[in-house]
């Protein structure tokens, strides 16, 4: 007698195959028996790297499904950041942390169709990936397409369609020590906290002359007081 769970499977099998004109995606046994073990597959979608290709997943059914996720790998080879290039190994929320019970096998083969639309390299499955895809986006777009073609038959293009950009190199952020140059960061912090920034707070301590006393905090004179106030107004 089937149990609960492959009767589950079963009856998402069907579904899958009564829907595939419209999702895009199938799945059935790889031995054409066993429903534990399926083999899941999806075209690339249009306007990306992988257009036109043809993409096969492995899916192993755990015993406590659905309470657990599918366990999920790329067959095909693949050149895409959340995705492993040597083990076909995927890094996917909904694959693991994200996973509900109400989740079917179709909704993961979709949430894997949409993650070739949308890559996030900064998640990575393969760092080598990510990186490419972060520094030289239209690099990467030509060797995913690359890969599509040899390993998942897409058709060739010409120009290859992307919509990927370039990171924006991070702004180093000076650590206290450097932004405070040695004055005692309550010292700076009581002309920050009048609305102040602490670069300029410290340039106009250059200015002024104040001493770093060491890095030990002490009460500044009147007339130093007015003449920071001064050089942060602009009136110096």
């Amino acid at each position: 007698m089937a149990s609960t769970r492959e009767r589950r499977i079963a009856k998402e099998l069907q579904d899958i195959e009564k829907d595939k004109d419209n999702s895009g995606v199938t799945a059935e046994p790889v031995d054409g028996i066993n429903l534990t073990h399926l083999k899941g597959t999806f075209p690339g979608p249009p306007d990306t790297p992988y257009a036109g290709g043809y993409f096969t997943v492995d899916i192993r059914i755990p015993d406590t499904y659905p309470f657990k996720s599918p366990i999920m790998k790329f067959d095909t080879k693949i050149w895409h950041p959340n995705v492993s290039s040597v083990t076909g190994a995927i890094c996917l929320d909904t694959l693991g942390s994200g996973w509900s019970p109400v989740g079917t096998i179709k909704m993961a083969l979709i949430s894997l169709r949409m993650l070739l639309e949308s890559p996030n390299p900064k998640d990575p499955q393969d760092a080598e990936v990510a990186k490419m895809l972060m520094e030289s986006p239209t690099q990467f777009a030509q060797k995913a397409h690359d890969w599509a073609v040899k390993f998942a038959s897409a058709p060739r293009q010409s120009i290859v369609r992307h919509n990927y950009v370039a990171e924006k190199p991070a702004m180093v952020v000076k650590d206290d020590a450097q932004r405070y140059q040695g004055y005692n960061k309550d010292l700076i912090d009581r002309f920050v906290n009048m609305g102040f920034d602490v670069d300029k707070v410290v340039e106009a301590f250059n200015f002024v002359g104040i001493d770093r006393n060491g890095g030990e905090d002490y009460e500044l004179e009147e007339a130093y007081m007015g003449d920071i106030t001064a050089r942060l107004l602009g009136e110096q």
